[in-house]
């Protein structure tokens, strides 16, 4: 009886789940209720989902409202009225208009005023699906209006969000945090009315004995609505289902290409890649996939026809024919890679590709997708509130002062000392913490489907102005929608940019084809950088985690490389495997330790499970499961939900045939217990491999062209380290590091040989319309001449010139900037307009008999850290007390299991909980040298001496030898001083 529910994505308005909805639904016994969020259909699959479990009739619909201020309910009678109403909520989202006083006139929908809205509005001529909602609240009112006549259009329309006190406090306080105001602020026409409550059936009744008609033309709306899509198991693939003219074309369309190819892949193919691809296009002409496939090709033939770099990875590294038609770049035959982990007859959704694109390029992608494909929208996602941000929301809700609201927020306190106010900040945020706070994009998820988007929800626009649906992928794919990842990532930009800055800075420089991977993967150059962990920018691998690993295993080939990458995933690290994996690597003696059953079947990995595809190999030579079934335990093992009941016949089946070979019961246990153990972490080779890819094409520009590949690395945002870290790389790689230059520079960095001009764009508060107009009058115009030069052709405010001078951009002049900062000042009125209009007759500058100034080093380097946030220096020049006697990097070999002190530069510190729940630090240094070394700080020394800043540090510790790993475990720490801002002490 209930058709104006709402939950909590009603966003910052609700303030209970779809579950929580259905309870208490079941609770009062209601046997049907409509959901109708604020402006939302977020929830709607999910009602009509779980509604049969509680034995109610699901109906769906929206709450279209102006702010707080409800205009009409819609209700959906079927599918078609929901798309339809999707597309009026779709339409004025989309140009962020208010709703109109009155509905559209919407076939196959219903729609409900309240009584109050037709008492100011004066209506009197409804259409057939139009209705008037009467609340219990607002029947004393019914009692006197003339709209009391209209029998036939009175319908219950008590709305429900919510459950009790408790959460009509909450919803205050979500009203508060939308509307930015303190709580005493908020108006009551911007919050419910606490009466908004689930009211049992029988009360209903009692109050409106006097109205059947009421009730009776609720009833009727209710049998007449009925939304229903299959769910699960009993869904149907929604996705694009035909690429080109019909089935039968795309399936000869996929094969004939596949043949075409062949020889650029396998110039030799044999009977195995032959047979191996007649399997693959069996099943999946078979499954449906052909389509999938085809669009997959569309897209990455696309970026190719743009020229834009792109990783297929995902378990479609596993398929011979995405391998041969150019979707991935790893040969899935050399990796011994299963199509079956890709696709098998078990698989009811499509498989899965990750194509990676240039975070430059993927918007291009996109916009190819949405022009090609009639029914695209990208992926929606929630974005929850998370603990400490609704800590602090609600300490400004509640007026607390900013640094109580920085402790709460951070959770340094003790809740039995806390104050009233506070109490409640903290109560409220657990119970607001996981509300979804508002829609966002899922990060590479694009829908192609065969039908409207809108049959499914509405749809929204971000910033970027691609259409997003108002679902996620967890229930999207539960109704048969299933996601295109086209993702971005700034390893691949670095790729394409290096080659561009090789070609301008090196014309004449030989550049392999970044393609031709063989070349790469053979080359003991690059090899070697691998081996001694000299990946710093390297996409994937650059951490110090990464460095230290590939020097314990003496990494030096691509397969090495492609186990590292999955060894070193968080799931096998804690379990101990990737250590065995490097003892067993480096000591052949100790592979006789294995198990000999996991021995013999993966003899590639020393008997240790490293892969996903590890669980299947074992499931078919052990107990001769086929690849399908195989699969189907490595996916149930992976905690899919859905595959229980398959899990439960593969489990019998897996001891079945064990017996069947003899395999004693003991082992057999053995190895049951390993795979469960191993199989719920586990990282899928293609995925690994495909990573790889990119990352042996990065290591072969880093090693022949390093100081352009740092440039495109900075230029790309970096990576895992911060600027300043990668400048100290430039330096090591031999190039010199200047700061910005009027003449030199540009918003990027560039290079000009040996020399690393940074960009404007590091300049802090130097405003961005100023670097476009002393780019483009350089351009036009040439390089400028002086002070003088410069102010007649750029229009500049004294500010921002101020920030050019400070950083010494001006220094082509041979000027002192101390010296042409008072020029500047002179020669620029502040109160005067900047003209953008250039000057037809340049005026006569006079010029400034001034006192000769100092020049302080000091002040260089502060200015430095003001406006780039780093010094050009070395940081070990600007400490305050001279060096003790230490050690450097370098010499640590010789110093193995004794004691020593050595200065380091803070690069970065992972802190990391320990099985008790300590903490202790990972650290990573550079020494005055430039080189890096690793320290290790325990818990008792950790809790002591804190790494909280950054900056230059005395370690003393020892020198510890892991398989030729140097790294120290500190005793203790000192921060170095470093020397005083000398600009506060005197003016310059």
């Amino acid at each position: 009886m209930f058709l104006n529910c709402h939950t909590y994505y009603s966003l910052r308005y609700g303030t209970f789940s779809v579950e929580a909805l259905c309870g208490l639904a079941q609770k009062f016994e209601v046997k049907a209720l409509a959901l109708t969020d604020i402006n939302n259909t977020s929830a709607c699959m999910n009602l009509l989902k779980m509604a049969p479990e509680y034995g109610i009739k699901p109906l769906v619909g929206i709450d279209f409202r102006n702010g707080a201020q409800q205009q009409y309910v819609g209700l959906a009678r079927n599918n078609d009225g929901f798309r339809k109403l999707n597309e009026h909520l779709s339409a004025y989202l989309h140009q962020q208009k208010n709703f109109k006083n009155t509905a559209p006139p919407l076939e196959d929908c219903y729609f409900i005023y309240p009584l109050e809205q037709m008492e100011l509005q004066k209506r009197t001529t409804f259409s057939e699906n139009e209705f008037i909602g009467v609340s219990v609240e607002s029947l004393r009112k019914l009692k006197f209006s003339k709209y009391l006549r209209f029998t036939n259009k009175l319908v219950l329309l008590q709305t429900v969000s919510f459950r009790n006190k408790n959460d009509y406090n909450a919803h205050r306080l979500l009203r508060a945090i939308d509307n930015n105001i303190l709580l005493s602020q908020l108006p009551k026409t911007e919050q419910g009315d606490y009466s908004q409550q689930m009211i049992a059936p029988e009360a209903i009744a009692t109050a409106f004995e006097d109205y059947p008609f009421v009730l009776e033309n609720t009833e009727a709306i209710i049998q007449n609505c009925k939304v229903e899509f299959p769910f699960g198991k009993d869904s149907v693939n929604r996705n694009l289902q035909i690429f080109g003219n019909d089935q039968q074309a795309d399936e000869q369309q996929l094969r004939r290409l596949t043949y075409e190819r062949i020889p650029r892949r396998y110039p030799e193919a044999g009977q195995n890649v032959l047979h191996r691809i007649e399997k693959e296009l069996d099943a999946i002409i078979s499954l449906g996939f052909v389509s999938y496939f085809l669009i997959n090709l569309d897209i990455v033939e696309y970026a190719r026809s743009r020229n834009f770099p792109y990783i297929g990875r995902g378990s479609g590294a596993n398929s011979v024919v995405a391998y041969i038609l150019g979707i991935t770049n790893v040969d899935p035959i050399e990796l011994d890679l299963y199509f079956e982990r890709f696709i098998n007859a078990f698989r009811n959704s499509p498989p899965d590709f990750d194509i990676d694109f240039s975070w430059k390029d993927r918007n291009d992608v996109t916009q190819y997708i949405f022009d090609k494909y009639e029914n695209t929208a990208l992926m929606g996602t929630y974005v929850t509130f998370k603990r400490r941000a609704v800590a602090r929301e609600l300490g400004k809700v509640f007026g607390l002062p900013k640094e109580q609201i920085d402790r709460l927020s951070a959770g340094y306190f003790s809740y039995n000392d806390l104050d009233e106010m506070e109490k409640l900040v903290i109560r409220y945020s657990s119970k607001i913490e996981g509300f979804p706070n508002y829609l966002s994009v899922h990060s590479g998820g694009i829908m192609i489907l065969n039908d409207s988007v809108n049959n499914y929800a509405g749809t929204f626009l971000p910033p970027k102005g691609f259409r997003t649906v108002q679902i996620d992928m967890h229930i999207a794919e539960d109704v048969g929608i299933h996601k295109f990842d086209i993702l971005a990532q700034r390893g691949l930009s670095k790729i394409t940019d290096s080659i561009e800055i090789i070609k301008q800075n090196q014309p004449n420089a030989y550049i392999e084809d970044i393609e031709n991977i063989k070349v790469f993967k053979e080359d003991p150059e690059i090899n070697y950088l691998l081996k001694t962990g000299d990946c710093m920018g390297v996409f994937y691998i650059e951490s110090p985690a990464m460095r230290g690993l590939f020097i314990k295993l003496q990494t030096d080939n691509y397969l090495n490389l492609v186990a590292a990458s999955s060894i070193i995933r968080p799931g096998i690290s804690s379990g101990g495997m990737k250590e065995e994996y490097i003892k067993r690597h480096r000591d052949p003696e100790r592979r006789k330790q294995a198990h000999p059953v996991m021995y013999e079947i993966m003899e590639d990995t020393y008997g240790v499970m490293v892969y996903q595809e590890d669980v299947m190999k074992i499931a078919h030579k052990f107990a001769h499961l086929d690849f399908d079934d195989a699969d189907v335990l490595r996916r149930g093992m992976s905690g899919k939900k859905n595959l229980q009941k398959d899990m439960e016949r593969i489990e019998q089946k897996f001891h079945e045939n064990c017996r069947k070979i003899g395999h004693p019961e003991q082992l057999v246990k053995e190895v049951w217990d390993q795979i469960a153990s191993f199989a719920g972490y586990a990282f899928p080779k293609g995925h690994s491999a495909s990573y790889a890819v990119e990352s042996y094409q990065s290591l072969y520009l880093k090693r022949y062209f390093p100081l352009e590949f740092m440039v495109a690395a900075l230029n790309n945002g970096g990576g895992f380290y911060d600027v300043e870290t990668y400048i100290q790389e430039i330096r090591k790689c031999g190039g010199t590091v200047h700061a910005p230059h009027l003449n030199k520079s540009d918003h990027p960095n560039v290079i000009y040989g040996k020399d690393i001009y940074l960009g404007f764009g590091y300049i802090k508060e130097l405003e961005t319309k100023v670097v476009q107009r002393i780019l483009e009058n350089r351009q036009f115009y040439g390089e400028f001449t002086s002070l003088d030069d410069f102010i007649d052709r750029v229009p500049i405010s004294i500010e921002q010139i101020s920030i050019l001078l400070k950083i010494n951009a001006f220094r082509f002049t041979g000027e002192d900037k101390h010296h042409l900062l008072w020029k500047a000042h002179f020669k620029l009125n502040k109160t005067k307009a900047i003209a953008n209009q250039a000057l037809l007759f340049k005026p006569q500058h006079r010029d400034f008999e001034l006192p000769q100034f100092s020049y302080s080093f000091l002040v260089e380097a502060y200015d430095q850290m003001e406006l780039l946030g780093f010094p050009l220096c070395s940081h070990f020049e600007l400490l305050k007390n001279p060096l003790q006697p230490s050690v450097k990097a370098k010499d640590l070999k010789r110093y193995i299991g004794k004691e020593v002190r050595i200065y380091g530069n803070l690069i970065t510190s992972k802190t990391t909980p320990t099985v008790k729940r300590e903490y202790m630090y990972f650290s990573t240094f550079y020494d005055m040298d430039g080189d890096i070394f690793d320290t290790v700080h325990f818990p008792q020394v950790a809790q002591k001496y804190p790494m909280r800043t950054k900056g230059i540090y005395l370690c003393s510790g020892r020198v510890v030898d892991e398989l030729g790993y140097i790294s120290i475990t500190v005793q203790w720490v000192a921060r170095q001083e470093t020397a005083g801002d000398p600009r506060l002490e005197k003016a310059y």
